[in-house]
């Protein structure tokens, strides 16, 4: 028995006539009663009652058919979800964000991934480090990582990485601070400050970032404090037990009791994304057509 042949009782049994059942699946109406029979044949029992004028279901047929709708619709519901996941408009797909890309990138890209596939799964955790980032690509808890490149990153050949944007720095202040009613802040001003800084076990790409900015202005950064996530390093800021370098886009994240002043400086740091190498997905491409737009579409 192939699916044909319960399409073909199907189409005889709703139509209950042989010809018009044949016309229907364009196809003989010779071939088509002796497919039924070979069916009736292998069952071992008769489904339709046939006449010179119309054909009527026996009661074994209108049970068969009962089944044979539920089967076929199921057969049907199989192959669309598997068009539909095949085409990356179903499924599941985890994204991971370092903190800045939490508070300025991911509102509107949540909005933007749920209005454009609204049938696919998205989850978000956000405030997670580089280097968190990398580790959960490598073991499959994350699909999509918006992350910071450091090293280990850079050299890792199981993970393709693409750039998305550039950011300026600006330096967090607790309010009231000497710099805060500046303009703008030089590194050099921060000489004598104590610094809070991502600490990313010795892996942060901020932590780097921020040491060579200091050492590049002629002085050894003074570490303070390493906290994992942005909103802590923020609050830490507002409770004034240091200040911080940070992206600019950190500034989206409003801590009474901070304040943030562009830095002077040349450095950008940059926004990546990063997926598994052999990660060649529908769902995933289509997940980052939709990021490069919206980073695209955000004001310079």
């Amino acid at each position: 028995m192939e699916l044909r042949h319960l399409r073909y009782f199907q189409a005889v049994a709703e139509e209950k006539h042989f010809g018009r059942a044949a016309a229907k699946l364009h196809m003989a109406q010779p071939p088509l009663s002796q497919q039924i029979r070979q069916l009736e044949d292998e069952l071992g029992v008769t489904l339709l009652s046939r006449t010179t004028r119309r054909v009527d279901l026996t009661p074994a047929g209108e049970a068969y058919l009962v089944r044979v709708r539920a089967i076929l619709q199921s057969v049907d519901a199989a192959g669309d979800e598997a068009v539909r996941i095949g085409s990356g408009l179903e499924g599941r797909l985890v994204i991971g964000c370092v903190g800045s890309a939490t508070y300025s990138l991911l509102p509107a890209l949540a909005r933007a991934l749920r209005e454009r596939m609204p049938g696919v799964d998205f989850a978000f955790r956000g405030e997670m480090l580089s280097p968190d980032q990398l580790d959960a690509l490598r073991d499959g808890s994350i699909d999509l990582a918006l992350l910071r490149p450091f090293q280990e990153l850079s050299e890792d050949t199981r993970v393709t990485v693409s750039p998305l944007r550039e950011e300026r720095y600006v330096v967090a202040l607790p309010e009231g601070h000497r710099l805060a009613g500046r303009s703008k802040v030089r590194v050099a001003d921060l000489r004598d400050e104590d610094l809070i800084v991502h600490s990313g076990h010795g892996r942060s790409a901020m932590y780097d970032a921020v040491s060579t900015l200091c050492r590049d202005a002629g002085f050894e950064p003074a570490i303070r404090h390493e906290v994992a996530e942005t909103s802590t390093l923020v609050t830490f800021v507002a409770a004034a037990l240091g200040v911080a370098i940070v992206p600019e886009p950190v500034s989206e994240l409003v801590v009474a009791g901070a304040v943030y002043r562009p830095l002077v400086s040349r450095a950008r740091m940059e926004l990546v994304a990063a997926t598994r190498a052999d990660d060649e997905s529908a769902l995933l491409a289509r997940t980052l057509r939709v990021l490069r737009r919206q980073v695209a579409a955000e004001p310079a």
